[in-house]
């Protein structure tokens, strides 16, 4: 958008999200753009096309970027192999490539005992029912990372010894491991731990799994370093004595709707159930305990956050205290009623014979058709555009278009009657695949038809709904500094669609980097975005979508001649819609201090109808922000729209005046990310 706001400029806008990095990533010294792991594409061997539960990927903490590694999705890229024998499943499991690899028969560790050693980006994943591992496990050392074990049962590795001290014979062992997800699996009668995560794993999800009939259900830390993030939910521990789970010196520990039970009249006697130990910072929210002993307790120096847990026929320790966390600062997540968890994982944990049949949006991944581009001629396409064409108008189902890395300078449109489309850079990095033009809004088309306009100036537009991507850039490079001569509007990406989803890419820029629009006026258009960076310096993120920047970075960049201006946001929202909000995040940029607003109001056209609305919220501001981070347009006043912060901090924050609107605790329940996404869940597919 002009800076100069003539009526005549008034033609765009869409909020943009500006990607933020969780505290999480801040905690652990991630500030470059960060990467995802490798996902090469292979050719199909022995078997078929991967099944649809092979692109799923994590919640919880293993979903969080962080590490270099952004969210668990095992080998979902790589060739899928099906394996019926242990030289096969040790063959896959530790190469060095990435693989999906079904286990599709009962597999006999030989020796007893044996864990094979799990390298980075692999999916082991059982065959319906039928994957059974028995008298061993896997072992992931310190390092390897991106990792998903479902649906299989691991199984009889039990020596005889009840307390066994001498074998240390576990279902699932990491030492120093990151972004692991264990999900559906069946883990009983080891001979000694069921699953351990230990020596500073991290960025770990166990869900949907059945416990049992063991001495040690569950272990975490052993290690002084508390730095372990771990997320819990819908696990089924039934007889099982103890560590269900102990949880010693993790920094995070959030365990939700899982279900402990102690079956009476059995030799197996519980314990104690969830134990925080150390320096552990643990949420508990809605979990059942049926006739366990000491079911919830802590160490002096642990703390627990009990919320909406049910305790029946319980007995001895109940225990909570101390200061614990948001886990919602980390990631979404929603809980079922504690009244339901029993039935809940009878019914639902464990290996499924189809997995995707779980009543959980955390399991269920739509059948996709991946189409790969590649500059040197290696895939299907050579450019992103020529794999959209290919896409069938009207399509009903997931069409995934794989970017191998390169530079692709092209314009690509996602037209309206192509649904359903997820454009992925398949690099180790969101920078490895780039789609780059250079139009701007005065930029005259080959044509002669006039020039493109603001909508019209973005390298990729998307006006399909259920749109997603991830793990590229979006960049607009158009050159302001050679072009004063015309109008600079430069839109990278543009989306005029509902249920725009993009998860870990960058949108760089100057002016006008993100125009997050709607199909039309009366249109709903709902964008999340996270994980993500936007950069750019004037009105940057804009727009009359409904729009979450969720978990980003908001970079504030120069103008073309070295000074330090601009705006952050540029809302165009109607009156009866919610505008941008910007939530968990990071604002910041290598500019003067308090020379960047926020945020102003952009109503298009002149239109006196529309009621913008930006709303910042527990997000880092730098120095940049001004200390009245909001500002009139046009002859329009901010302070007649909507515009307001909530718990901010850093050195750009500040606290509430007539010139800077902070909400209530009570007005801040009602401007949640899932009161802007209105019952939609993206989910990565």
């Amino acid at each position: 958008m002009s800076e100069i706001r003539g009526k005549a400029r008034h033609r765009r806008r869409k909020t943009a999200l500006a990607v933020g990095v969780p505290l999480a990533l801040t905690a652990a010294g991630v500030t470059a753009y960060g990467s995802l792991p490798g996902t090469q594409s292979h050719a199909s061997a022995a078997t078929a096309a991967a099944p649809a539960w092979a692109t799923a990927t994590a919640d919880g903490f293993a979903s969080v970027n962080a590490l270099g590694q952004n969210g668990t999705y095992g080998g979902r890229d790589g060739q899928t192999v099906t394996v019926k024998t242990l030289a096969d499943l040790e063959k896959y499991a530790t190469a060095a490539e990435p693989y999906v690899i079904v286990v599709a028969a009962t597999i006999n560790m030989n020796p007893v005992g044996k864990e094979i050693k799990v390298r980075s980006d692999k999916t082991i994943v059982g065959a319906g029912t039928s994957g059974h591992i028995v008298g061993g496990g896997f072992f992931l050392g310190s390092g390897v990372h991106n990792v998903i074990i479902r649906n299989l049962t691991i199984r009889d590795a039990y020596q005889g010894i009840w307390n066994d001290k001498d074998h240390d014979f576990d279902a699932v062992q990491m030492d120093g491991a990151h972004h692991v997800w264990i999900d559906h699996n069946d883990l009983r009668h080891m001979a000694d731990g069921l699953i351990d995560v230990r020596k500073d794993s991290t960025y770990v999800t166990v869900s949907w799994n059945k416990l049992s009939q063991d001495n040690k259900a569950f272990g975490i830390g052993w290690t002084e370093n508390v730095v372990t993030d771990i997320t819990i939910h819908h696990n089924w521990i039934r007889e099982t004595e103890q560590r269900n789970p102990s949880t010693d010196n993790a920094a995070h520990a959030h365990l939700y709707n899982n279900f402990l039970e102690d079956v009476a009249d059995t030799d197996i006697k519980s314990s104690y159930g969830n134990y925080s130990r150390g320096a552990t910072k643990m949420v508990l929210e809605n979990s059942y305990f049926q006739g366990v002993n000491n079911p919830v307790i802590k160490d002096s120096s642990a703390t627990i956050a009990q919320k909406g847990n049910t305790f029946v026929g319980t007995s001895g320790r109940n225990e909570s205290g101390g200061t614990a966390f948001d886990p919602k600062t980390y990631y979404a997540y929603t809980l079922d009623k504690t009244a339901d968890v029993p039935a809940l994982l009878k019914s639902g944990a464990g290996p499924r014979s189809s997995i995707g049949t779980t009543a959980t949006a955390s399991t269920k991944a739509a059948t996709a058709t991946t189409l790969t581009v590649a500059k040197d001629g290696s895939g299907q396409y050579s450019t992103v555009q020529a794999a959209v064409n290919a896409v069938p108008a009207g399509n009903s189902s997931r069409v995934v278009i794989s970017v191998k890395p390169g530079t692709y300078r092209e314009l690509v449109k996602v037209p309206s009657n192509k649904p359903h489309v997820t454009i992925q850079g398949s690099g180790a990095s969101r920078k490895d695949t780039v789609i780059v033009y250079n139009n701007a809004s005065g930029t005259p088309k080959p044509d002669g038809s006039g020039t493109y306009g603001t909508g019209g100036s973005a390298t990729v537009a998307v006006e399909a709904d259920d749109f997603q991507a991830r793990n590229l850039t979006v960049s607009n490079d158009f050159d302001e500094a050679s072009h004063q001569d015309i109008a600079n509007q430069a839109v990278a990406l543009r989306t005029a669609a509902d249920k725009v989803f993009l998860d870990g890419i960058i949108v760089s820029g100057d002016q006008d980097t993100l125009l997050v629009d709607t199909a039309a006026k009366d249109k709903l258009g709902r964008v999340y975005m996270t994980n993500s960076y936007v950069i750019g310096n004037v009105d940057f993120i804009f727009g009359r979508a409904t729009t979450v920047i969720d978990k980003s970075v908001i970079t504030l960049k120069k103008r073309w001649n070295g000074t330090s201006a601009g705006y952050v946001t540029a809302p165009s929202t109607a009156a009866d819609r919610k505008g941008i909000l910007i939530a968990n995040s990071t604002v910041n940029g290598d500019v003067s201090a308090a020379s960047f607003y926020l945020g102003r109001p952009w109503h298009a056209g002149g239109d006196t109808t529309l009621d913008p609305q930006t709303t910042v919220r527990n997000t880092s501001l730098s120095a940049a922000i001004k200390s009245t981070p909001w500002t009139d347009m046009s002859g329009f006043s901010w302070k007649d729209d909507r515009f307001a912060e909530y718990k901010n901090t850093g050195a750009g924050s500040g606290s509430a005046s007539g010139d800077r609107p902070q909400l209530t605790d009570s007005q801040a329940t009602g401007q949640e990310v899932a009161d802007w996404l209105g019952g939609w869940t993206p989910t990565a597919s």
